[in-house]
C-alpha cells in the first residue's frame, strides 16, 4: 500500500484573507490583498518561486505539532528542537469595533519560548505576480519594508532586524512578535497591541461558536468545520469561495488541477444550507447582496461561478510554476465560467428561500426583490429543454442531467413558497407548472430495470449527485423506489470504506481515480433518510478519519490508502460534514428513535 498523503497545513483567516501554515512553521500559501490575488507566499506550488515566511529552529526538529485554540481560528504550532521548545501563535485579527468588523490585511505571529533557550531563524521573503516578482527591501528602526508590490508590505517586529536580514539565528528567551501588513502598517505599541488583538479575536470566535445551534453529536467536528467555512466568505461582498487554493491535484499526476478561489452558485447553496442548519444567518444576508449585484449585470443568464466581487471573465491561464509535488499545470482562473450549468437558477432560489419565508427576517425588506425571484423562475422555464455541462463541469459534452432537473424542481418549489408568502399568484402558477415539467424530466432518467435514476436522460451511467433525490425529498424516504435507488448507487459507486466516486465512467481526463468526499457525506444523509441510521453513524465516523491532524478535510480521498487530494481545505467537504451531522442529530432527537 502506498504511503498515506495528508496536507500538513493549518488554516487561519478573517474573511478578508486566508493563510495556510505548515507544520514546519512556514506560511505555505497566502494571497493578498484578496482570496484570488497572487500569492505573497506560495511554496505550496513552488519551493523556489514561492517565497518563504518561516520561524525555524537552529538545529534539528524533534517534534512538531499544531492545535487550534479551542473554538477559534487561531493556530498554535509547537516546535521541539535540540535546544528546547517554542510556540508560534498565528492569527488574522477579526473582531467587532466601531459598528463594523475589523478584519485587516494583517498576519500576527506570536513566538514564545516553552522550554530551554531555543534559537530560531526567521526568514521572510515575500513574492509578487505568482513568483515572478521579488520585492526589494530596506530596514527602518523596527520594521522591514518590501517594495515593488501594488501596496507597501511591511514586517514590523521586536526581534532584532539585523539577525533577520542576515539570516542569523536568534536566542528566544522571551515572547516576541512579528506583524506582516499590506497597505496600512501597524503604527502602535507592538506587544500590547498584538496581545489586545489576540484576546479580542479569541473572544470573537468563541462568541461566534456559542451562537451556533448544534446538537451534541460530534460537536467538536461540527465546530471546526463551521469555523473553516466561515473564513471562506469574502465579507466585503458576501461571496463564498469553493476553496482558498489553486491547482492542488485531485489525484497525483491526473492533470485535474483547478483554481477554486471563486464563488460557485452551487457551492454557495450548500454552504448556506450548512450555516442555516447551525443557526447562523448573517452569511446568507451578505450573500443575498452579492446575488443582487450579480443579477443586475447578468440579464441574459447566470454563470456557474463569478469572481468575489462579481467579475464575469475568469480567464484560465497556466503559470510557469513547478506545481504541488510536481503536479502541473498550475492554473489560475477557471474556464468553467463559460459553461452552461443550468442548475444554478434553482440553487439560488433555494438558497434565498429562508430570507423570504423565515419569520426571523422582516419580509418587507425583501418585497421589492420579488422581481429577482420571478426572473429566476422564468429562466428555469426558458432553459428546461437545454442540455448542460452538469455539476461536474464536463468540458467536452452536454447532457440533460437529472441533477439539473432536480434543482429546477427544487427551485420551483422554493419559488412557490415565496410567491405564496407574498400572495403573488403569477409566481405560484408558474412555479406549479415548472414543478410538473421538471418532474417529468427527472422521471425520464429512471432506469426501470435497475430501479435507479441515471446521470442524464438516455444515459446508463450512475452519478452520486442523485443521492440528493432522497435528501431533497423528491423521493419519499419510505418508498421502495428510494431504497432501491440508494442500493443501486451503493453497489456501483461506493467503496468498502464508505467513500463514494462521483461517477465511474470516463470524462475529459479519463476515469476518476479518487473519491469525492462530499458524495460520501451525501450518502450518510441518504442512509439517515431511509432509516439506516446506525450505518449512517458508522460511515460518518469513518469519514472523520480522513481529516488531517487538525480535522481539516480535502476535496478528494484515495480510497486505497486514505490519502488527501484536491484543493484544501475544501468548503464542499466541510459543508457535507455539517449537513450530515445535522441530519443524523435530527433523526436521533426524534421521540420514536431507539
Amino acid at each position: 500500500m502506498a504511503k498515506k498523503h495528508t496536507y500538513d497545513l493549518g488554516l487561519i483567516g478573517n474573511c478578508s484573507y486566508q493563510a495556510h501554515i505548515n507544520l514546519n512553521t512556514n506560511i505555505d500559501w497566502m494571497c493578498w490583498p484578496r482570496f484570488d490575488s497572487s500569492f505573497i507566499f506560495g511554496q505550496l506550488l513552488d519551493d523556489e518561486k514561492g517565497g518563504e515566511f518561516s520561524i525555524r529552529p537552529h538545529g534539528n526538529v524533534k517534534k512538531a505539532s499544531q492545535t487550534y485554540l479551542e473554538n477559534t481560528n487561531i493556530l498554535c504550532t509547537d516546535i521541539t528542537c535540540d535546544e528546547g521548545s517554542y510556540r508560534i501563535t498565528d492569527f488574522a485579527p477579526r473582531f467587532y469595533q466601531f459598528d463594523r468588523y475589523f478584519k485587516p490585511l494583517m498576519l500576527i505571529r506570536k513566538v514564545e519560548p516553552i522550554e530551554g533557550t531555543p534559537r530560531v531563524k526567521i526568514t521572510c521573503h515575500p513574492r509578487g505576480k505568482y513568483g515572478e516578482l521579488s520585492p526589494s527591501q530596506y530596514e527602518a528602526s523596527n520594521h522591514i519594508e518590501f517594495l515593488g508590490l501594488e501596496k507597501e508590505l511591511r514586517l514590523t517586529t521586536d526581534f532584532p532586524l539585523s539577525y533577520i536580514v542576515e539570516g542569523e539565528s536568534i536566542v528566544l528567551h522571551e515572547t516576541k512578535y512579528l506583524i506582516l501588513t499590506y497597505g496600512a502598517p501597524l503604527e502602535a505599541p507592538i506587544k500590547s497591541t498584538c496581545e489586545h488583538f489576540l484576546e479580542k479575536t479569541k473572544l470573537y470566535w468563541r462568541a461566534w461558536v456559542k451562537n451556533m445551534s448544534v446538537s451534541r453529536f460530534h460537536q467538536a467536528a461540527i465546530n471546526r468545520s463551521a469555523l473553516a467555512l466561515k473564513i471562506h466568505q469574502y465579507e466585503d461582498t458576501g461571496a463564498i469561495i469553493a476553496g482558498g487554493t489553486t491547482s492542488l491535484p485531485e489525484a497525483d499526476g491526473s492533470g485535474r488541477n483547478w483554481d477554486y478561489r471563486y464563488c460557485w452558485m452551487r457551492d454557495a447553496y450548500y454552504t448556506l444550507t450548512a450555516f442555516n442548519n447551525i443557526g447562523h444567518f448573517e452569511e446568507l444576508e451578505r450573500y443575498f447582496n452579492y446575488i443582487l449585484n450579480i443579477s443586475v449585470k447578468s440579464k441574459d443568464r447566470f454563470q456557474p461561478l463569478y469572481g468575489i466581487s462579481g467579475e464575469q471573465v475568469l480567464e484560465e491561464k497556466i503559470l510557469d510554476l513547478k506545481g504541488y509535488r510536481g503536479n502541473q499545470p498550475v492554473r489560475v482562473g477557471n474556464q468553467a465560467y463559460t459553461h452552461i450549468q443550468n442548475d444554478v437558477y434553482g440553487q439560488v432560489l433555494v438558497s434565498l428561500l429562508p430570507l423570504y419565508t423565515d419569520k426571523r427576517y422582516i419580509n418587507s425588506e425583501r418585497a421589492d426583490s420579488l422581481v429577482l425571484i420571478n426572473d429566476l423562475l422564468h429562466k428555469i422555464d426558458e432553459l428546461m429543454d437545454e442540455p448542460d455541462a452538469g455539476l461536474w463541469e464536463f468540458r467536452n459534452f452536454a447532457q440533460f442531467h437529472s441533477y439539473t432537473y432536480l434543482f429546477h424542481w427544487a427551485g420551483a418549489k422554493a419559488a412557490y413558497k415565496i410567491g405564496h408568502t407574498f400572495g403573488d399568484k403569477k409566481i405560484e402558477r408558474l412555479a406549479e407548472k415548472l414543478v410538473a415539467k421538471s418532474s417529468e424530466k427527472i422521471e425520464a432518467c429512471l432506469d426501470n430495470d435497475r430501479v435507479v435514476y441515471t446521470q442524464a436522460i438516455g444515459s446508463k451511467n450512475l452519478d452520486a449527485s442523485n443521492l440528493q433525490m432522497i435528501m431533497m425529498n423528491y423521493l419519499d424516504h419510505n418508498s421502495d423506489v428510494a431504497k432501491k435507488h440508494l442500493e443501486a448507487l451503493e453497489k456501483e459507486l461506493k467503496t468498502k470504506e464508505g467513500l463514494f466516486f462521483r461517477y465511474k465512467h470516463a470524462d475529459d481526463f479519463g476515469e476518476p481515480e479518487t473519491t469525492f468526499l462530499i458524495c460520501a457525506f451525501w450518502y450518510v444523509e441518504a442512509l439517515t433518510c431511509v432509516g439506516r441510521v446506525d450505518e449512517a453513524i458508522t460511515t460518518f465516523e469513518q469519514l472523520l478519519t480522513y481529516g488531517n491532524h487538525l480535522g481539516l478535510l480535502s476535496e478528494d480521498v484515495d480510497a486505497s490508502n486514505g490519502s488527501q487530494w484536491g484543493n484544501f481545505p475544501q468548503a464542499y467537504s466541510h459543508v457535507g460534514l455539517v449537513n450530515a451531522a445535522y441530519r443524523i442529530s435530527r433523526k436521533l432527537d426524534t421521540p420514536n428513535y431507539m
